[in-house]
């Protein structure tokens, strides 16, 4: 699941700026918006991967 490892990495690397994001850096609370919509598409990736995976195993879509 590269969307989960990725999803991942973007938490860790926004952690610098939701600090300065509380400290009141408005640029900083710009970055981690962008940061949050892309983990945010990751965590929907994840989610149909995660789907897609038990279906698979279900033989079929889901009914």
């Amino acid at each position: 699941m590269d969307a989960y490892e990725r999803m991942k990495k973007l938490i860790v690397e926004c952690d610098d700026d939701i600090k300065k994001a509380v400290g009141g850096n408005k640029a900083a609370g710009t970055r981690v918006r962008k940061t949050m919509q892309e983990v945010k598409e990751c965590a929907q990736s994840v989610r149909q991967g995660v789907l897609n995976l038990r279906d698979a195993a279900e033989g079929g879509p889901a009914q």
